[in-house]
């Protein structure tokens, strides 16, 4: 069959029925077919068309129709929609018919029944199976160098771990990943505490990351709350007052955290059971910090009778190894070398001697404190800067495309002296006369010709109202200033000079002196910058001036330099409505 019937090939009887129900009167009917009107009531009478309910009418008419267009072979577009569309009023009028057999609405619309059911238990939040965490626990210790192999070993019989470590070698990233790992093992809480609470969910971000890479798994909440009831909580240094809170104990960059020794005995209560783990760990900063004699021993000998004094030996050659020490601490002092050694291969120690000065090196990467005492901007100035910005700065907003709005920022630019690196800093200005600046924003570029540093100081200026910008033209600058010119035609460009030197460290000394500046307390390398700068005198010994080995080695006080470039557009003396025309900007 290649068409649908035509009327005349249908049963008479059929189509008699089907004009009566579609409303025609006999006699019509009978004209229609060319039957007598005797055929057409005997068919009504015998088949008791009158009988029947709307439904069975409709249903008989679809059915018709449906067996029509299933038996045609060359169906066309049109003859499968129609099908489509038949098939669910076949659905339609079954539900009718159920609905006439029980009387009950569900029969008739079954998403009563659904909404009668209750509400749904919403799906397990932060879910790991046994697959899942296996994997996760494989990768763990598939990722580890052997430095690190090291500390998940002394975790393992130590309760107190005390590290002091080269930078960017991977602690914190090890240790978030050793915590999730315990979590999911033993139950256990694990807690974060660091300078700031930036700083603090910066463990949280490497255990999202390390939980979706590596398990497919999503994990939520302010708080982590794992599926076994293990807690990761994130705390910056404004936790003084969370005593309720109780778990394995993570105290990140604890040589940079303000008022050290108050933070300990609250954090160290956290983790004071036998069952809980406490681990220390920090680039150095300076010998005068309140955190050096927890490191020494020379706290533990505090208040004791001078017969129950210990002498600790912390030189690298007796804690490269690890060692239990005499106050029940477990010490290490892992340098770039030892990490090396360790299997890291992610730096070039060679390219690393000529991006910094020795002194520098040493800090930075082998563990030696800074004496700050040649320092112009000494550690007890710089450490009163650092505060917890997500804590206190309610109208910076980090995360958004912009960040701070539509209010007016600050930024200053340096590059390094010879070649491809440089700092770039975001300043937001004071509010009022004498008021305080905060850094909103560091970036720091490395291996970037002038071209791409200009293009992210475009982007910068993209993101926020900057006001006024400053750029060092020495050396590379001279290149990025030329470009930034073209789309910011008010850039400021500054010549290096011992005037120049001179002006900017006096108005950052007397800005920080004068407790006007503050960024974040995660960034000590914003902290260390400054501290690197040093007084000294020119080549002919006739002038004072100041220097971080800018002249011979790339320096990370580009930060701090780029820091005071922004803040020299306020005159030495302060803004004033003398000098400004400060209540016209402000009132």
């Amino acid at each position: 069959m290649n068409s649908v019937p035509s009327p005349s090939e249908l049963d008479p009887r059929r189509r008699a029925r089907a004009l009566y129900w579609q409303g025609w009167r006999i006699a019509r009917i009978a004209e229609e077919l060319d039957l007598k009107p005797a055929t057409i009531h005997s068919w009504k009478r015998r088949d008791q068309w009158d009988e029947s309910d709307p439904t069975e009418r409709i249903a008989s008419t679809i059915e018709t129709r449906l067996q029509q267009l299933l038996l045609k072979e060359n169906k066309e577009g049109k003859d499968f929609k129609e099908i489509d569309l038949l098939g669910r009023q076949v659905e339609r009028m079954a539900r009718v018919g159920k609905y006439q057999e029980t009387g009950r609405e569900v029969d008739l619309n079954p998403k009563i029944a659904n909404r009668n059911a209750g509400p749904k238990k919403p799906p397990e939040r932060n879910a790991i199976s046994e697959e899942q965490q296996q994997r996760l626990v494989d990768a763990f210790m598939d990722g580890l160098f052997g430095y690190q192999k090291h500390w998940y070993r002394a975790g393992l019989v130590e309760r107190i771990r005390n590290l002091l470590k080269s930078r960017q070698i991977g602690a914190t990233f090890y240790f978030a990943r050793e915590a999730l790992v315990d979590a999911l093992q033993t139950g256990r809480n694990q807690i974060f505490l660091s300078a700031s609470k930036a700083q603090a969910h910066q463990f949280k971000s490497y255990i999202q990351d390390f939980a979706k890479s590596t398990a497919d798994v999503e994990l939520r909440g302010e708080k982590i709350i794992l599926p076994n009831a293990a807690e990761l909580i994130f705390l910056g240094t404004n936790s003084r007052t969370a005593q309720s809170y109780h778990g394995n104990l993570y105290l990140d960059e604890y040589f940079w955290i303000p008022k050290y020794q108050e933070l300990r005995k609250v954090a160290s209560g956290m983790a004071s059971q036998m069952r809980w783990r406490q681990t220390y760990f920090s680039t150095p900063s300076a010998l005068s910090h309140e955190a050096y004699p927890f490191w020494s021993g020379e706290l533990f000998n505090r208040g004791r009778p001078k017969k129950d004094h210990i002498r600790l030996d912390i030189s690298h050659a007796a804690l490269q190894a690890g060692r239990h020490c005499e106050d029940g601490q477990w010490r290490q002092i892992v340098t770039i070398e030892d990490a090396l050694r360790g299997g890291c291969d992610l730096f070039d120690l060679d390219q690393l001697r000529l991006e910094y000065s020795p002194e520098e090196l040493q800090q930075l990467f082998y563990c030696q404190f800074i004496d700050d005492g040649a320092s112009v901007f000494g550690f007890h100035l710089m450490q009163a800067c650092m505060v917890d910005s997500w804590e206190l700065w309610t109208d910076f907003k980090p995360f958004l495309i912009r960040p701070f709005g539509y209010r007016e920022v600050w930024v200053g630019y340096d590059p390094s002296s010879t070649g491809d690196s440089a700092a770039l800093v975001v300043l937001a200005p004071p509010l009022v006369p004498g008021g305080k600046f905060r850094i909103l924003e560091r970036l720091q570029f490395k291996g970037m010709d002038f071209a791409k540093q200009a293009e992210e100081i475009r982007k910068v200026c993209d993101r926020y109202r900057v006001t006024y910008i400053e750029l060092d033209t020495t050396g590379l600058g001279a290149g990025v200033y030329q470009l930034v010119k073209q789309f910011r035609p008010d850039a400021v460009g500054v010549q290096y000079s011992v005037e120049a030197k001179m002006r900017l460290v006096l108005k950052a000394l007397d800005v920080i002196r004068n407790g006007r500046l503050e960024f974040d307390a995660g960034w000590t390398d914003v902290a260390a910058a400054f501290m690197a700068i040093k007084k000294t005198t020119t080549a002919s010994g006739r002038q004072v001036t100041f220097a971080a080995g800018r002249s011979e080695e790339l320096s990370h006080a580009d930060l701090a330099w780029a820091c005071m470039h922004a803040m020299a557009n306020e005159p030495l003396e302060g803004r004033t409505a003398a000098n400004t025309g400060f209540m016209e900007i402000y009132g």
